[in-house]
């Protein structure tokens, strides 16, 4: 009898083992893709931006408006509601409208920031 308990908690070890070793395998070979360059689309231009009472901002000093629905991502490529956005000379990449407001921003990451922008434009993104 207690081998046949024995052998029942080695089968039950062995049930849990595998899974939970295949998760931690999964997750550290996903860990190389958190490291994620972010495309832009063909049009962006780059800028510092601060923001100001909202729909409002300012690009390299020059007062701007936000488009109606526009999108904001901060360095995480999370989206920020644009009435929310805090600081000063973000330096940021942006896309305009046909109304020349601006409808997409890009809040960029200190090393993003240090490329240049026609390195990180992705030709297949309108």
């Amino acid at each position: 009898m207690f081998a046949a308990a024995q052998r029942f908690d080695e089968t039950g070890y062995e049930m849990w083992r595998r899974p939970f070793f295949t998760i931690c395998l999964s997750a550290v070979l996903s860990m190389p893709a958190l490291a994620f360059e972010r495309p832009f689309p063909a049009p962006t231009k780059r800028g510092q931006m601060t923001p100001g009472a909202y729909p409002e901002i300012a690009i390299d000093g020059k007062l701007r408006r936000l488009a109606p629905g526009a999108r904001v991502w901060n360095e995480n490529n999370l989206i920020e509601m644009p009435a929310a956005l805090r600081g000063s000379d973000l330096i940021v990449n942006y896309t305009e409208d046909s109304h020349s407001e601006i409808d997409r921003i890009w809040i960029l990451t200190p090393e993003e920031a240090r490329q240049p922008v026609a390195k990180q434009i992705n030709p297949l993104q309108q």
